[in-house]
């Protein structure tokens, strides 16, 4: 048994201290994925509160079978897909990153070394953000668990509610879709050469 499975089984058990180390390793990957979704700071950190407090909630109810990041990043998932339905937010702009003394669960990156490598890489970023926002919020949510985080197509689908072949046409249809708006604005050999970073970045 590893140290975090031991902190899981701890927290099942209604250890609180347990519960906040699993805050602690995992307040980065989900408040990325949730201002990913939302598109703004606040945004973004009232979502992480919510995910941390339905994961406390519902802790019993993890299966200890499956990856504990995908339980997390899943509850995060669909919390940002209900706000972005129940608030019809629509398109919330993903240009602007938010200030670094905004920004309380972000790591540095330690790749930006050369300022024109990072002003590339940051310029190929929001290329990829502009594309993003064009999508409806169960798109963005399947381009963002595939492309940040590295579900299966198979956990998306247990996750989003989809069959695997909904999400693989939905993925298919979204990609066409960020090349087709990322084409309008980037010279094709740089959109040949777009990567998905990190999603602490």
């Amino acid at each position: 048994m590893n140290e975090e499975t031991a902190w899981i089984l701890q927290a099942q058990q209604g250890n609180d201290e347990a519960f906040t180390y699993i805050v602690e390793q995992y307040q980065t990957p989900v408040f990325n994925l949730c201002y990913r979704m939302l598109g703004e700071p606040e945004l973004a950190e009232d979502a992480a509160q919510e995910t941390f407090l339905r994961a406390y909630q519902h802790i019993t109810r993890y299966d200890n079978n499956r990856p504990f990041a995908t339980w997390l990043l899943s509850i995060a998932a669909h919390y940002c897909i209900d706000r972005l339905r129940r608030r019809k937010f629509g398109f919330i702009s993903l240009d602007d990153e938010p200030e670094d003394d905004e920004k309380p669960f972000e790591l540095a990156d330690a790749s930006a070394i050369n300022p024109e490598q990072e002003a590339v890489r940051r310029e190929e970023r929001d290329d990829v953000h502009e594309a993003l926002r064009g999508l409806d919020s169960t798109d963005r949510a399947a381009m963002i668990l595939r492309y940040w985080y590295d579900f299966s197509e198979v956990e998306i689908a247990e996750n989003l509610s989809l069959t695997v072949s909904a999400v693989k046409s939905r993925l298919f249809r979204a990609r066409k879709q960020v090349a087709k708006l990322m084409d309008k604005n980037a010279p094709k050999a740089r959109l040949e050469r777009i990567t998905y970073e990190s999603p602490a970045i």
